[in-house]
């Protein structure tokens, strides 16, 4: 049997009225959890929160095609809370699992306000969590959970529903074994919920196995879906706090002579803290049509496009991801400039909707190609990835590193890991190989100068005119400078390196005196070098 109900079966469980509520006291949640939720900005449901909600509060397995940004999460847990309006003391009812530890983490404190507004308690294991196996609703790793349950610690047949968050990056990083492993603990009679954002063969496969007359929700795959074609969105990966990136967008636009720039937050709420950060940086903020400012604040986009009419000409950026088709094309739909501020677990979500309202997605602002070079090389073997290729399960594993570093720094470090794996692979014996000799030079200048890699690497490059791919390791010191370059162009840079002025300063280049099998120690380096 197929475990997805067909379409016209969903149709004959859910009530017409259904399709047409907008609100959370239609849907059928407790007045408890409406306050809640309207004390987190959170006022009226998604389309998969309409969707979604009333099977999960039904008891059905539902299968949900939707990502980070659709407002998915709170599609299943607020329908599990309203399900569950009464602690149990000593072990969790709804096991949450994920694709990492910050995930678990991030979830559980983002549902903390609301569960504990109703009497509730969430954990997360593998971190700061006092009890978490205690916690009514219970985030954690597959494996987390199966350590935890080998100790003793976890008891999972009181687990009255399950949920299996973002199943493909589950998948994509650790497979699904663990989570079957998870499942055996369970009764047969526990309430199975998957998302995913596609649903591949693999998660369809687990689902068919694992979830018994499934609902399949939204009732058409939106992650394949195309529409017409409308137009471009632009868009620009960032880590929270999100205002942070739309200042630089709002700056970007108005650099370039635009009177105004239109942004669209999720709530009221939001707004008002969008436009208190963006005032603070000088970047006035107001309502739309306000003459008198340069940024106006939107919430609802029908209301918005009553007050200002056509704003064809107007950008409009959207500084949280529109939840769906209908969110995007009333924000974006009567602009021709349109940009959004997104996290890297919402790619995909954007993605989609993108694709469904009939719009190409492409970053902002658009790289400029290079023609020749083996650094224009490495910018087309890098786009030729992000266009053809799925990096979203990459974004969501290094989105805990971006908010450590710059992104650029953290895409310059995969770059030095990938040319490093390259020449440092070994030969077989008695191979003939073509791998180059390096030559380690010294160069009289560094990070007390402002010297950065690009700085030499440029000179290097343009004045002893070699390619970017002689070039190795730059090892920046404090008054100098280490070099690897190619042995056959060695003797090229350090002439072309003698006498050249950078960031200001004579330069005196040379062998590292170690390179040079003459024992001894490197050249002098008087405080004029």
């Amino acid at each position: 049997m197929n475990p997805v109900t067909s379409v016209v079966q969903v149709l004959a469980i859910l009530p017409e009225a259904a399709f047409k509520v907008d609100s959370f006291e239609e849907l059928g949640l407790s007045p408890e959890l409406v306050e809640a939720l309207a004390a987190e900005g959170i006022e009226r449901p998604t389309s998969i929160q309409k969707s979604v909600i009333p099977f999960v509060y039904r008891e059905n397995n539902v299968i949900v095609t939707a990502g980070p940004g659709s407002g998915v999460t709170m599609s299943w847990a607020v329908a599990l809370l309203n399900r569950f309006p009464d602690r149990q003391e000593g072990n969790p009812r709804v096991l949450v699992l994920t694709p990492s530890r910050d995930r678990a983490n991030d979830l559980a404190e983002s549902m903390s306000p609301i569960a504990s507004h109703i009497g509730q308690v969430v954990g997360a294991l593998g971190s700061q969590w006092v009890q978490p196996e205690q916690a009514t609703l219970l985030f954690a790793t597959p494996g987390d959970v199966l350590a935890s349950c080998t100790t003793h610690k976890l008891a999972l047949e009181p687990v009255e529903a399950i949920v299996l968050d973002q199943a493909i990056r589950i998948d994509e990083f650790d497979g699904l074994e663990e989570v079957e492993l998870v499942l055996s603990y369970l009764a047969s009679t526990t309430q199975r919920i998957v998302t995913s954002l596609p649903v591949t063969s693999a998660v369809a496969d687990f689902c068919k196995r694992h979830l018994k007359r499934a609902i399949s929700l939204p009732s058409t795959d939106t992650s394949v879906a195309d529409g017409p074609r409308r137009g471009t969105l632009q868009f620009r990966i960032t880590t929270e706090p999100l205002e942070h990136e739309a200042l630089k967008v709002v700056e970007n636009i108005l650099a370039s002579g635009t009177p105004h720039v239109l942004l669209y937050c999720r709530n009221d709420d939001r707004a008002a803290d969008v436009g208190d950060y963006l005032t603070l940086h000088g970047y006035l903020a107001g309502a739309p049509g306000d003459t008198k400012v340069p940024v106006w604040l939107g919430v609802n986009p029908l209301e918005v496009r009553s007050t200002i009419g056509d704003h064809k000409h107007i950008p409009v950026i959207s500084c949280d991801v529109p939840t769906d088709v209908d969110d995007l094309d009333r924000r974006h739909g009567a602009s021709d400039q349109g940009f959004v501020v997104v996290l890297p677990r919402e790619i995909p979500h954007l993605r989609a909707t993108a694709r469904q309202a009939g719009y190409e997605v492409v970053p902002f602002p658009p790289e400029i190609k290079k023609s020749a070079g083996p650094i224009a090389a490495l910018h087309d073997s890098i786009r030729g990835v992000i266009e053809k290729e799925d990096i979203a399960p990459y974004l969501f594993a290094l989105e805990s590193l971006f908010e450590e570093y710059d992104a650029a720094e953290v895409a310059a470090a995969l770059a030095l890991l990938s040319k490093r794996s390259v020449t440092t692979e070994v030969a077989p014996a008695n191979t003939p190989t073509n791998v180059p000799a390096w030559a380690k030079l010294f160069v009289g200048i560094g990070a007390r100068d402002g010297l950065e890699p690009g700085d030499l690497l440029g000179t290097i490059t343009g004045e002893a005119n070699v390619s970017g791919d002689t070039v190795g390791r730059i090892e920046i010191k404090e008054n100098y400078t280490l070099v690897e370059v190619h042995d056959s162009v060695a003797q090229a840079v350090i002439t072309a390196l003698n006498g050249r002025t950078i960031c200001g300063r004579a330069v005196r280049a040379d062998f590292d005196r170690p390179q040079r099998g003459g024992g001894g120690h490197r050249p002098n380096k008087s405080r004029n070098s």
